[in-house]
């Protein structure tokens, strides 16, 4: 080789290096760039009987607070069909059962939670133009026999009233307290008191009727009237509801490694990255091809 040839070729030599040290960092920023974004998921379901049968209106995403004909004890739940779901993104729906007070959201009052089911939908359970034979996911618990409440919504939260990681407060209409949140759609009904015990108390309004006979217990009479009243205003609104679910930050039950897919992992870019160790190479690259370079004008000088 001649040494007019041997500058040129360490020359050479360096900027390839250094393209090849440079790759990883363009890399990763590139699969950075690429990463899939979960975002808010709309929700059908759909109303199952004990025989299998759908009952009432079959997939739909309504929301409200319906009074319930037959008791929602079983519902489906799926992603709707017409939009994107990437591969990774969980969204939890939940399926609680109350006892209240009173056969609607006005009369509620003081609720009990008796019974929850959550499941989690992915991307598996995104429904498409031909389902036939699919299974979908399903949400089960028990039937109240009395004034109750089912409430379908979109986390795994207990609105159990209970403290902690997990837990939320119970809903209270008289408190304006409008969980679960994330709500879906929700259930009304019943034709008795959940407890035997209470009407005993609740009793002195048929005392009301009598007092009229009376000139002096009138005036006693009219309180208990406009105690009634009050309840009257608050039908003016319910709870809000959305078939519109967010994704899951975490993984249910699980650390966070595993809310990935068991695909390979995506080039780290975070303080965990190599990104320190590239750098130093590239550079060490660099001082390399500089080396090279001066090397080269001053054996043609010689």
């Amino acid at each position: 080789m001649s040494r007019s040839q041997e500058p040129r070729t360490l020359a050479v030599l360096a900027a390839t290096v250094f393209a090849a040290a440079l790759v990883p960092v363009l890399g990763a920023g590139t699969a950075s760039a690429t990463t899939a974004e979960c975002n808010p998921a709309t929700v059908q379901y759909r109303i199952v009987g004990a025989d299998g049968n759908v009952v009432g209106a079959d997939w739909t995403s309504e929301g409200g607070f319906l009074q319930w004909t037959t008791v929602p004890g079983t519902v489906q739940v799926r992603l709707a069909p017409g939009q994107t779901v990437a591969d990774g993104c969980t969204y939890p729906v939940s399926l609680a059962e109350y006892t209240t007070e009173g056969p609607n959201w006005y009369t509620s009052g003081h609720q009990t939670m008796v019974d929850k089911a959550s499941v989690y939908l992915t991307a598996d359970d995104l429904a498409g133009a031909d389902d036939k034979g699919r299974t979908w996911q399903k949400l089960s618990v028990k039937s109240p026999d009395c004034y109750g409440q089912i409430d379908l919504y979109g986390d795994d939260i207990s609105y159990d009233g209970k403290t902690g990681t997990g837990h939320g407060p119970l809903p209270y209409q008289p408190g304006n307290v409008n969980t679960p949140y994330h709500l879906i759609a929700a259930w009304n009904g019943g034709d008795k008191e959940c407890t035997p015990g209470t009407p005993e108390s609740p009793t002195p309004s048929e005392t009301t009727p009598s007092s009229p006979a009376t000139p002096s217990t009138p005036a006693d009479s009219t309180p208990p009237a406009e105690t009634t009243t009050p309840p009257t205003p608050a039908p003016s609104t319910t709870p809000p509801t959305t078939p519109d679910v967010p994704p899951m930050t975490t993984p249910p039950n699980a650390p966070k490694p595993d809310s990935s897919p068991s695909g390979p992992p995506l080039a780290e870019t975070g303080s965990n990255a190599p990104v320190g160790a590239i750098a130093g190479g590239a550079a060490a690259v660099v001082a390399l091809g500089a080396g090279a370079l001066y090397m080269g004008r001053r054996t043609r000088r010689s």
